[in-house]
C-alpha cells in the first residue's frame, strides 16, 4: 500500500482505507501510531476501526475477503493479503483474465498484483 501511496500521492481523487481486524487492541491512537511507523503521508489514507462483528461481516460478506480470529496463528488473527479496488460509487472494480473471467481482487503481496492495481487505479482516475 505504501507503493500505491507513493504512486498517487497528492491526487485528491485517490484514497486508501485500511480496516483493522483487531478493534479491541487497535484504538484510533494505536492506528495513528501505526500509520506514522509505516510512513503514511497521504492525507486520504484512513485507518479505520469499529465494531468487531461489523468489520468481520464487511470483510467476509461485503468484500468477500476472509478475516477472522484464529488462536492457532501468530497474533491470533488472519486475513487475506488481497486488495479490493473500490470506485467513487462504492462498487468493487475488477479486470478480466485472458478468458474474460473477472479477477475481483489484487494480490497486495505480489509485485504483479501491485502493478495491476496501479494500472487500474490510473484508468479509474481518468473516468
Amino acid at each position: 500500500m505504501l507503493q500505491l501511496q507513493n504512486e498517487f500521492y497528492g491526487n485528491p481523487n485517490f484514497g486508501i482505507a485500511s480496516i483493522t481486524i483487531d478493534p479491541a487492541k487497535d484504538t484510533p491512537q494505536i492506528l495513528k501510531e501505526h500509520a506514522n511507523l509505516l510512513g503514511v503521508k497521504h492525507y486520504n489514507w484512513h485507518f479505520l476501526t469499529g465494531d468487531k462483528e461489523y468489520i468481520y461481516s464487511l470483510a467476509n460478506k461485503g468484500f468477500n475477503l476472509y478475516a477472522g480470529e484464529n488462536n492457532k496463528v501468530a497474533g491470533g488473527f488472519e486475513h487475506s493479503g488481497l486488495f479490493a479496488l473500490i470506485d467513487k460509487d462504492g462498487k468493487i472494480r475488477c479486470r478480466k483474465d485472458a478468458q474474460g473471467n473477472p479477477i475481483l481482487y489484487y494480490d497486495g503481496l505480489d509485485a504483479a498484483g501491485v502493478e495491476a492495481i496501479k494500472e487500474d487505479i490510473k484508468k479509474l482516475l481518468e473516468e
